[in-house]
C-alpha cells in the first residue's frame, strides 16, 4: 500500500476512497476538511511534498483564473478594448506558478493533477501537456462535469459503470446538468464553488481503484500499457 497526498481537496472524497482502499491517505487544503476528519493537513501543501509521498493527486487547485470561462476577465470589465486588468494577470501568474509547482513536484514519482478547460494564456503559463477528460457519468454518477486530468507515471482512468446520458431538454438532463445550471452569482456563488470544488464518488473509487494498484505493485508493466490503450 502507498502513502497518497490528496491536495486541494476539503470534501475528503478522494481521501476515503484511497483510505477504504487499503492506503495511507491524507488530504490538505487551506480550509478545514468538510467532514472534520483527523486526516486532513490544514496549510499550504507545498510545505509538505517532501513528507514521503508514493502519490500526488491535486484535485482542485484554484482554477477561475484559468479556466476558459474566465478569460474575459483578464481585460477591464470583461472587454479586450478596455486594456488588460493587472490583478486579473497578476492572479494568472500566481495560479500558474501554483500549478506548476504540483505538478513537477518530481519528489513525487506518480502525479495527478485537475485542471479545467483552460485558455490559451493559462495553457503557455503552466506548460500543460496531454490531459484526460473525464465525466462522472463514465463511473456510474448521473451528472455532467467535465474533469481535465494531468498525470504523470499514471495511466488514464478507464471508465467503470459507463451511464446513458439523457437527452437534451428531458427533465432527466437537467437534472444531470445540476452542477452546471446552479447559480453562480450572489448570495449562490460561494454554494457553487463549494459543489463544483468536489469530486464524484465513482471517479474518485476509480482513481484509488486503478491508481492504487500501482502503488500496491499489483499491476504488471503491459497490464498498465494496456489500460492506457483502453482508456485513450
Amino acid at each position: 500500500m502507498g502513502r497518497v497526498l490528496i491536495a486541494c481537496e476539503r470534501s475528503g472524497v478522494v481521501r476515503r476512497a484511497f483510505l477504504a482502499a487499503g492506503h495511507d491517505a491524507w488530504s490538505c487544503d487551506i480550509e478545514p476538511a468538510d467532514d472534520g476528519s483527523n486526516r486532513h493537513i490544514r496549510g499550504d501543501v507545498r510545505d509538505h511534498l517532501d513528507d514521503g509521498w508514493d502519490l500526488l493527486a491535486v484535485m482542485h487547485p484554484p482554477c477561475t483564473v484559468l479556466c476558459n470561462s474566465g478569460a474575459k476577465w483578464l481585460y477591464i470589465g470583461g472587454k479586450k478594448i478596455n486594456g488588460p486588468d493587472p490583478q486579473r494577470w497578476a492572479n494568472l501568474d500566481e495560479a500558474a506558478a501554483f500549478y506548476r509547482a504540483l505538478r513537477d513536484a518530481r519528489q513525487i514519482r506518480r502525479r495527478a493533477v485537475e485542471n479545467p478547460i483552460m485558455h490559451r494564456h493559462a495553457i503557455r503559463l503552466t506548460g500543460r501537456g496531454k490531459v484526460q477528460f473525464i465525466q462522472p457519468w463514465w463511473f456510474g454518477d448521473p451528472f455532467f462535469k467535465a474533469t481535465g486530468l494531468e498525470l504523470i507515471d499514471l495511466p488514464p482512468l478507464r471508465p467503470t459503470q459507463r451511464l446513458t446520458p439523457p437527452r437534451p431538454g428531458t427533465p432527466e438532463h437537467k437534472a444531470w446538468s445540476k452542477v452546471h445550471r446552479q447559480s453562480g452569482w450572489g448570495k449562490y456563488a460561494a454554494d457553487r464553488a463549494r459543489q463544483r470544488s468536489q469530486t464524484f464518488p465513482g471517479p474518485a473509487a476509480a482513481m484509488a481503484a486503478q491508481w492504487g494498484a500501482l502503488l500496491s505493485g499489483h499491476v504488471e508493466p503491459e497490464q498498465l500499457q494496456l489500460f492506457t490503450q483502453e482508456a485513450a
